[in-house]
């Protein structure tokens, strides 16, 4: 009954600080930390502690793999090279610096078990994305926040489990921590995309939605049991298995599927990440009073705890500046050598595209070009494929993969051109790496052998408790004052693309619907593919794609211009409605009647059921259409993240809407 309890006014307390962190304008995880700090030093509270298995091996897989679902994909790939740096080099290189430096300051304390404490100080938490989405920074910080938060964490137990042993038994080499850290991550690697892949095989075979959100829940466990056992990371393989979960998700679970466990696994995530903060609280009090009981004081560990938290923030900002000038070079010179190789790229898309097509002029040649003679041969080479002795489907295939591979070159290049990561940016990165939840639970994995060990979790939770405070509290002020880019509103020269590429892909339904009806629509001249051209002249765009954008009716003199669907079901009506050449009373006959109409004959009946069934077939057929084309481009990398995600999330609602509809 104790433990319910617990559990009921811990689930209240995550309620109410979500709920008022808005308006205090202070983080809910920093609301619960302090709830859970006044809590635990209340006389009738007394201490607890909490087995750092519960969060290394219960709560954490599923936090990181519910990120990992949500992340974008193609931003991770494109800055995957920073989330390395942050996530690898920047931890081994805190965990070296911060050990050397509390061995000269705390006697009798070995190298070994100094290193040990400055790898718990190493990762950092989660809780910095929330309040740097909730100031509305950039999409590229937000992504090299994330990755880091996903990968850091077996980096920095691997460099603990490495440093321990060495303490105890002696016998660990450089070589063989690279080694185990490398069999870690490949093991990982294996099992998540495995786990990832068959998981969503299987769930692709489930009918009800509740039953896959329960099925996805022991993903991140699937993932990392068998990974631990192996030997390698199950942190990193639950991140893996997310990252494949989140990439194939929408093309193979049904969208009434995905948006179930989308709500679901939000709620989940604000549960376990809560807990977690209120558990770092309520368990500050035991372990002060362990430390009043074996020592060293108190202000010691105080001290100690400001020297550790201003030597991560320090060697954080001595890492990312040099590598944000790494990457501004890095970034100049690809813009430069694509523009310097835009005459053969566009020779070459051409030509691979003629492949594609099966239209292949053989005097095409890639120009010479001394200073790219590399490039110039890997492009001739790849221009003879229709000349290999393969067949003609998989020339025509690589010719698309090869062309497909150019323009995401070409995205990832303007990617990094119009969001550029620069000294503000670098600021609000290096100020934002806060330490949280996974240093207090790595510090309980510190063996009984170690030196003062309740002492060293004292100032573990110092240093995670004070950074999450000092650094969650000023990030806002810090963003004020160095004024990153920010995420502005929509561009609307993407919009029009984005709208155009919907287009696109709702021809080709009509399109094929006529070729099924051999072209002959009575009373609409070219097809019904015209109607979407010549519908409304002032915005055709919009004529196709209501379903993901929101839209209005163009008025003109406070008269519609004309009809503008406001969602894929509207314009599939109208298509059909114009295609099959019925005026406007034979439309109004086939609608709905309305409330007031004469009663409608038997044939009506059946014909407006009939209509009703072709609209929703065609609804369908277009809204599964364009799904594939804006994953596809979103693979490509063509468009942000964050308007793929909001059309894919209208057509997904559109599609639950009418397939929930009785037969």
């Amino acid at each position: 009954m104790d433990l319910l309890i617990i559990a009921v006014v811990g689930l209240l307390a995550i309620a109410g600080a979500t709920q008022i962190s808005d308006r205090v304008r202070v983080a809910p995880a920093l609301l619960l930390l302090a709830v859970g700090i006044v809590v635990g030093f209340l006389p009738v509270v007394p201490a607890i502690e909490v087995e750092p298995e519960i969060i290394l091996e219960g709560i954490l897989p599923p936090l990181l793999y519910a990120t990992a679902v949500g992340i974008s994909t193609i931003n991770f790939r494109r800055e995957l090279a920073s989330v390395v740096v942050l996530a690898i080099l920047l931890v081994i290189v805190s965990a070296a610096v911060i050990g050397g430096v509390l061995t000269l300051v705390i006697p009798g304390l070995s190298s070994a078990w100094a290193i040990a404490v400055g790898a718990v100080l190493s990762p950092t938490d989660a809780v910095a994305i929330s309040i740097a989405r909730r100031l509305g920074v950039s999409q590229r910080i937000i992504t090299v926040l994330e990755g880091e938060g996903l990968l850091n964490d077996a980096t920095a137990l691997v460099v603990l489990s490495s440093a321990s042993t060495a303490a105890t038994a002696g016998a660990v080499t450089v070589s063989g921590v690279v080694e185990g850290f490398a069999a870690s991550v490949l093991v990982a690697l294996a099992v998540g995309w495995a786990v990832g892949e068959l998981t969503l095989h299987l769930r692709a075979r489930i009918t009800d939605a509740s039953v896959d959100t329960v099925v996805s829940f022991t993903i991140p466990f699937l993932a990392a049991i068998p990974a631990e056992h192996m030997g390698g990371s199950g942190l990193v393989a639950a991140v893996i298995a997310g990252l494949v979960t989140g990439h194939r998700g929408p093309r193979v679970l049904p969208p009434d599927h995905r948006i179930a466990g989308q709500e679901t696994w939000h709620t989940a995530e604000l549960v376990l990440e809560g807990f977690i903060f209120l558990i770092m609280g309520l368990q500050f009090f035991g372990i002060v009073e362990e430390v009043l009981a074996e020592g060293p004081s108190i202000t010691t560990a105080v001290w100690l705890a400001v020297l550790a938290g201003g030597l991560t923030v320090l060697v954080r900002a001595a890492v990312v500046a040099p590598m944000l000038a790494w990457l501004r070079r890095r970034d100049e010179r690809y813009a430069t050598r694509w523009e310097e190789m835009s005459e053969s790229v566009q020779a070459f898309e051409g030509r691979c595209s003629a492949i594609a097509r099966g239209d292949i002029p053989d005097d095409m040649q890639i120009p010479w070009d001394r200073s790219r003679r590399g490039l110039r041969r890997r492009i001739n080479r790849a221009l003879r494929l229709h000349r290999l002795p393969t067949s003609p489907e998989r020339s025509r295939r690589r010719a698309s993969q090869a062309v497909d591979r150019l323009r995401r070159r070409s995205a990832d290049v303007e990617y990094y051109r119009d969001e550029p990561l620069g000294l503000r940016e670098g600021a609000v990165i290096a100020w934002a790496g806060m330490r949280g939840a996974v240093t207090l639970a790595a510090a309980q994995t510190l063996p009984a052998s170690a030196p003062n060990r309740s002492f060293l979790l004292l100032i573990a939770i110092l240093v995670a408790a004070g950074s999450l405070i000092v650094q969650g509290l000023t990030l806002p002020w810090v963003v004020k004052v160095v004024k990153p880019s920010m995420e502005g509103p929509a561009d609307e020269e993407e919009r029009s693309e984005l709208l155009r590429l919907l287009i696109i892909a709702a021809k080709g339904v009509v399109a094929e619907r006529d070729d099924e009806r051999d072209g002959a629509l009575p009373g609409a001249a070219g097809g019904s593919a015209a109607i979407i051209e010549h519908d409304d002249p002032a915005a055709p765009e919009r004529a196709a794609a209501g379903s993901a954008l929101e839209l209005s009716s163009s008025r003109r003199g406070g008269a519609a211009t004309g009809i503008i669907p406001q969602s894929t079901s509207a314009l599939a009506a109208h298509i059909l409605r114009r295609g099959d050449g019925e005026d406007a009373s034979a439309g109004r006959r086939a609608e709905p009647a309305r409330t007031g109409g004469s009663e409608e004959s038997g044939r009506d009946a059946a014909a407006r059921r009939e209509f009703a069934a072709a609209t929703r077939r065609m609804t369908l057929d277009m809204i599964r259409a364009q799904r594939e084309a804006l994953l596809d481009a979103g693979e490509l990398g063509l468009y942000s993240a964050g308007s793929i995600e909001y059309a894919l999330k209208r057509l997904d609602y559109e599609e639950v809407m009418l397939t929930a509809r009785p037969q």
